[in-house]
C-alpha cells in the first residue's frame, strides 16, 4: 500500500481536462478489462445474495436504507415525506450500494478493485435522480414559482459553460472577483524581480516588529494569494497584525518555452529570495513558510542547509504538505500502474508544462457529489448562478507546471523519497531529513483529500529536530484560509509526537478558533527581539512595484 499511496501523492497529472482524454480513455479501458476478467468468486455471489434481500424489503416496504452522513442530496423533506420518492431514493441507494458492493467483490488485486470501484462510483453518482428535474424536489418547486424562468436561466448557465468552462458546471462567479480589486489588497512593494519569481515585503502595520522576517513559499501550481485574500481572510494581513516581518515569492506562470525548469531551479530561487530577505530585514536567519507542494521544496532546502551547516532558517512551516505518503491512501492511488504513470508524464511533456487547470478538475471528480453535480444542480436545474466565493475563485485562478519539474515529482513520489536517506537530492548532494535540526512546524487538515493529515503527520516525524505538529478540522484549501473569527473553526494540539496519527489525535487537546493563533506566538518565540520597522526595501533591492506585482496578473 505504501508504494501505492507515494504514487498516488505524485499523480498531480492525471487529469480530466480535455486535454487528458486520451488517460481517461485507457482507465477506463482498463478498468473494463478488469471487469470482464475474472470469474464471480464467492465475494460477488454473497453481495448478490444480499441485494436479493434488501430488494424484498425494499418491495414490502420495510427498508431502513438511508442516505450517508454528510450526503446532502436528499435534505429536502419530500423525500422523506412522500412515499414515492422515498422508495425512489431507496431504490437509487441499494442500487449505488450494490454496485459499490460488485465492483469490489471481483477477486482482484487491491489496485485493480479500487479502480472499478472509484469508476463504477462516477457512474451511479452521476445517474442519481438528483441530477435530473423530475428527480429534484427543490428544482420543481423553483420551476413552478419562478413560471419556467429558472429552467430558461438554467440553459443560459448551460451553454454559457459549454463556451467558457469546457463544459463543466462554473464553481464560482468569476465577474465578483480580480486581483488588486478585492484580492490580494495587502500593501506592499516588489522588491526583487527575475524570470521566474518575483519577491513582495510587505508593509509594516505596527510600530515595532520582530526581528527575523517570515518568507512565504505558494505552491508553484496555484497562485501566491490563497494566503492573501480579501481583508480580514489574509494570513499576510494576521501575522502583520502581530508585528511579524512578512515577504512571500509569486513564482512566475511558465509557459511551455520554461519546460526546463526543474525541481533545482526552484530550490535556487527559494534560496536567492532568502538572501534577499536577510539582506533587506538585516536579520542572519528567517522563517519559512510553504504550502502544499512548496512544502517539499522548503523541506529540500533546509535538508541541503543542513548538510552545509548552515543555519540561516531558524523555523520552517509547511502547510497541508504531506512528505511521507505511506500512510493514508487517496483515490488518486488507482492511477499508480507504471503504465498509467509513464502516460501522465507523457502528456506534460508533450505540452511542456502541467496545466493546473486539468490538475484541478482532477481533484474535483475526487469528490465528484460536492463539486460537480451540486454545481450541476445549482446552475442548471435550480438555474443560479454560480456562488461568489473567494475561495473558489482563487482555485480557478491556477497557473502551470514545467514538465520537468512535473516529472521529477513523480519520481520523488514513486519511491516516497524523503522517507528512504539520500534519495533526495539538491543540486547533486544527497540529504536526509533526520539531519534537519531546524524547528519545524507542522500543519494538517482533517478533511484533507488531497493531502490526507496522516501522511502530514507522518512527515513530521521525519524530521531530527523540535517539530510542532498541529491539525485543523477543515479540508485541504480551508485549513490554509483560516482566520479568527469563525465559531466553526476548531484545532488540535499536541506536545508530544507518538508514533502514530490516531494516537496523536486521542491525546490531543481540540481548541476553538484558528490555527494561525496559535502559529503566530510560535513563530513570535523565534524571531528575536522588536525594533523599529525599516523602509521597504533596502539599496541593493529597492521597490519597484506596488504589490501585488506583475506576475500574480498573468493568466
Amino acid at each position: 500500500m505504501s508504494d501505492q499511496a507515494g504514487r498516488a501523492a505524485a499523480l498531480g497529472g492525471m487529469v480530466f481536462g480535455p486535454q487528458a482524454m486520451e488517460a481517461a480513455q485507457q482507465a477506463v479501458e482498463r478498468m473494463m478489462a478488469d471487469i470482464a476478467g475474472p470469474v464471480l468468486g464467492k465475494d460477488a455471489v454473497s453481495a448478490q445474495a444480499a441485494l436479493v434481500r434488501e430488494v424484498s424489503r425494499l418491495m414490502a416496504g420495510q427498508s431502513d436504507l438511508k442516505p450517508a452522513a454528510g450526503d446532502k442530496r436528499f435534505a429536502d423533506p419530500m423525500w422523506q415525506d412522500n412515499p414515492m420518492f422515498q422508495t425512489w431514493m431507496q431504490g437509487y441507494l441499494l442500487w449505488s450500494k450494490s454496485v459499490d458492493a460488485l465492483a469490489g467483490a471481483m477477486g482482484m488485486d487491491e489496485l485493480a478493485t479500487k479502480r472499478n470501484r472509484f469508476f463504477a462510483n462516477l457512474v451511479t453518482d452521476a445517474l442519481s435522480p438528483t441530477n435530473t428535474m423530475f428527480g429534484n424536489p427543490a428544482a420543481m418547486k423553483k420551476f413552478v414559482e419562478t413560471g419556467g424562468k429558472s429552467t430558461l436561466d438554467g440553459l443560459q448557465n448551460f451553454l454559457k459553460d459549454l463556451v467558457d468552462n469546457g463544459g463543466m458546471p462554473a464553481q464560482v462567479d468569476k465577474t465578483a472577483f480580480a486581483v488588486g480589486r478585492n484580492l490580494a489588497m495587502t500593501p506592499g512593494a516588489v522588491v526583487f524581480r527575475n524570470e521566474m519569481f518575483e519577491l513582495i515585503q510587505y508593509t509594516p502595520v505596527t510600530e515595532e516588529v520582530y526581528e527575523t522576517p517570515v518568507l512565504f513559499v505558494p505552491s508553484m501550481i496555484n497562485k501566491y494569494y490563497v494566503l492573501d485574500l480579501a481583508p480580514g481572510r489574509s494570513m499576510f494581513e494576521y501575522a502583520l497584525a502581530q508585528g511579524l516581518q512578512v515577504f512571500t515569492i509569486s513564482w512566475k506562470n511558465p509557459s511551455a518555452a520554461d519546460s526546463e525548469w526543474s525541481i533545482d531551479n526552484y530550490l535556487e530561487q527559494i534560496l536567492n529570495a532568502c538572501a534577499a530577505v536577510r539582506e533587506i530585514s538585516g536579520s542572519p536567519q528567517i522563517h519559512l513558510a510553504a504550502v502544499c507542494a512548496a512544502g517539499m521544496l522548503t523541506s529540500s532546502v533546509v535538508g541541503y542547509l543542513a548538510t552545509r551547516g548552515d543555519t540561516q532558517v531558524r523555523s520552517s512551516t509547511t502547510i497541508v504538505t504531506g512528505l511521507d505518503n505511506s500512510v493514508e491512501d487517496t483515490k488518486l492511488s488507482i492511477f499508480t500502474a507504471p503504465d498509467m504513470v509513464e502516460m501522465v508524464a507523457g502528456l506534460s511533456q508533450a505540452q511542456g508544462v502541467l496545466d493546473g487547470r486539468n490538475l484541478s478538475s482532477a481533484f474535483t471528480w475526487m469528490r465528484p457529489n460536492d463539486l460537480v453535480w451540486n454545481y450541476w444542480v445549482n446552475n442548471y436545474l435550480m438555474g443560479n448562478p454560480p456562488p461568489a466565493f473567494d475561495i473558489l475563485y482563487w482555485n480557478s485562478d491556477a497557473t502551470r507546471m514545467p514538465a520537468r519539474t512535473h516529472r521529477e515529482f513523480l519520481d520523488q513520489g514513486l519511491i516516497n523519497a524523503y522517507t528512504k536517506p539520500g534519495a533526495v537530492k539538491v543540486f547533486g548532494q544527497p540529504i536526509d531529513m533526520a539531519q534537519v535540526e531546524t524547528d519545524m512546524f507542522v500543519m494538517g487538515g482533517l478533511n484533507d483529500h488531497i493531502c490526507p493529515w496522516k501522511n502530514s503527520y507522518a512527515g513530521a516525524k521525519l524530521y531530527g529536530g523540535k517539530t510542532e505538529f498541529a491539525l485543523v478540522g477543515s479540508g485541504h484549501v480551508q485549513s490554509m484560509v483560516n482566520p479568527p473569527g469563525n465559531p466553526k473553526s476548531v484545532y488540535y494540539v499536541n506536545s508530544s509526537l507518538p508514533e502514530s496519527a490516531d494516537e496523536w489525535l486521542k491525546t490531543a487537546t481540540k481548541k476553538p478558533g484558528s490555527y494561525w493563533e496559535y502559529w503566530a506566538p510560535w513563530i513570535i518565540a523565534r524571531s528575536g527581539e522588536k525594533r523599529a520597522p525599516r523602509a521597504l526595501g533596502s539599496a541593493l533591492f529597492p521597490p519597484i512595484a506596488a504589490a501585488p506585482g506583475q506576475y500574480v496578473m498573468e493568466s
